[in-house]
């Protein structure tokens, strides 16, 4: 991965003088302000609006179909776009970049690990875009800047909007992987978390191809360097349980599972901030100062303080800063081989466990299926809670086909004796609307106790629906409340309800039967 990657045509942007390369934090932020990008708030971060885009696009993401690649994609997943098309877009684009006063380079990594990173160029239309790409990618000291020899590289361009009928996109939308290019190309949104996201997807495709895991997941270690992995789609408190201050954060989102141990891919975080308050996560809100970008998020004009409970622009507010601005971190952000997986759903049908520890393939299975529920009055349109599956915990930014994803993470299991549990942060005693959410104090000592090996050898029963192994007791949490058919007041009703979701985990599954019928015959519900 070296700059011979990078077309001619690129290049040749990137010599004009308009080219701005490597601006510091304080320069970028000067830019930002002259420009009337954004407004600085009171804690000196800078507060942005990305107007009509306020989430990923996933409709308008593309990989383009290439001799080399398009055997190893899963379509299935994936939308293709032709070389044709991808060629027009982005010579469209570098010309429409050459008539802008002024464009932001930045230079750096993906990947903690230096045996297994890569270097990374975002070049950007605007500068608090190059701001957000220099907080959320891993940046170079001088001497690794000096070295640097690109090998992916990110060109956004906002206002370029593409026309579906000429350029082959579905909108004026366009986020693009081309990995004959090493290139990602995003146009018409202003959204910045394409970018990161956009990475992450490229990682999942070149990680793999090296026996490396990446992973959708935030991971801590321990003081006596024991680590832990936490999966779990939004609403599930992946955050919240992984804040330990206890344990050092080694990232928040993304990671690798080498041979060497886990890594994180970012350099920064990109937390959500809807509702934010210091007692709730302190460490969220003392990191949001100078340099931090915060989307979306409404300021009083006169105060400057933000008003993270305002949700007129979107519920999807966010702030990106650098993982320094979080104190309990380690760094470099590396650490060995995790001991302790959790995968955490907030099941509100009410019939999972609290916790469970999984077999390997029961992990897998688990895995694959990537479960949460939807809320009512969460989307236009849910009255009642809804099964939601997204493979592997982040099913859009997958190139690859699922079945690889966790092989791999059954292999390293295997290998290095990880303990997997799951943890349902949701309901117990009904569903939603009937039972009552799970006491956050219980889900705290139920992980602590995973974490510290006290459920490795506990004497379990095993679930008679899902087939999954129930702790017996635990301490700091009621032996009643570890078995959800004994928290319910009628046992029938929580058969069926149980049944239901069992099915529903089939139905799901179906799309993976005939490559991984071996998962689901040793890992899922067995009535």
């Amino acid at each position: 991965m070296n700059s011979l990657h990078i077309p001619n045509e690129l290049n040749q942007l990137l010599d004009e003088k308009n080219v701005q390369i490597q601006l510091s934090v304080p320069q970028l932020v000067e830019k930002v302000l002259s420009r009337n990008e954004g407004t600085l708030t009171s804690s000196g971060a800078i507060s942005v609006a990305t107007g009509k885009y306020t989430g990923r696009s996933p409709h308008d993401k593309f990989i383009v179909a290439e001799g080399s690649t398009k055997d190893k994609i899963d379509w299935g997943n994936n939308q293709p776009i032709s070389e044709e098309a991808f060629t027009n877009l982005y010579n469209k684009v570098l010309d429409y970049l050459k008539t802008k006063e002024e464009i932001f380079v930045f230079k750096g990594f993906a990947g903690a690990d230096k045996k297994s990173r890569l270097p990374i160029q975002v070049v950007n239309e605007y500068a608090w875009h190059n701001l957000f790409a220099h907080q959320l990618f891993i940046r170079p000291n001088a001497e690794e800047l000096l070295a640097h020899e690109t090998g992916f590289t990110v060109i956004s361009a906002p206002n370029f909007k593409a026309n579906p009928a000429v350029d082959g996109t579905k909108s004026e939308t366009f986020i693009i992987i081309s990995f004959e290019r090493r290139t990602v190309l995003i146009g018409g949104t202003e959204y910045a978390g394409e970018m990161k996201k956009s990475i992450f997807s490229v990682m999942n495709y070149l990680l793999p191809e090296n026996n490396i895991l990446s992973m959708h997941c935030s991971a801590n270690v321990g003081q006596e360097g024991d680590v832990a992995l936490f999966f779990g789609l939004s609403g599930t408190g992946k955050t919240t349980l992984s804040a330990d201050p206890n344990r050092k954060l080694i990232g928040d989102d993304e990671h690798g599972w080498s041979s060497n141990g886990v890594f994180n891919i970012e350099g920064g975080c990109y937390a959500k901030t809807i509702s934010l308050t210091r007692e709730k996560e302190p460490q969220i809100f003392d990191a949001i100062r100078f340099g931090t970008v915060l989307e979306n998020v409404i300021t009083n004009p006169e105060t400057r303080i933000p008003d993270y409970d305002d949700n007129t622009l979107t519920e999807n507010t966010r702030a990106a800063y650098p993982i320094q601005a979080i104190d309990n971190i380690i760094e470099p952000s590396i650490a060995g081989h995790p001991n302790t997986i959790v995968f955490l759903t907030a099941d509100a049908f009410g019939v999972l466990p609290p916790i469970a520890k999984l077999t390997k393939e029961q992990a897998m299975y688990h895995f694959l299926s990537g479960y949460t529920s939807k809320l009512a009055g969460t989307e236009r349109g849910i009255t009642s809670p809804q099964a939601t599956f997204s493979t592997c915990f982040g099913a859009p930014f997958l190139p690859l086909p699922a079945k690889r994803y966790a092989e791999m993470l059954g292999e390293k299991i295997l290998e290095h004796g990880a303990n997997v549990f799951l943890v349902n942060t949701g309901w117990t005693g009904g569903e939603y609307g009937v039972g009552n959410r799970m006491k956050l104090s219980y889900t705290r000592a139920m992980v602590q106790a995973a974490l510290e090996g006290e459920l490795n050898h506990v004497e379990t029963v095993q679930d008679k629906i899902f087939g999954l192994h129930i702790p017996l007791h635990i301490a700091g949490v009621p032996d009643e409340v570890l078995q959800p058919n004994k928290t319910w007041s009628d046992a029938h009703a929580y058969e069926l309800k149980a049944k239901e979701l069992a099915e529903q985990f089939r139905q799901n599954f179906k799309k993976f039967s005939s490559a991984a019928s071996d998962i689901e015959e040793k890992g899922g519900p067995i009535a």
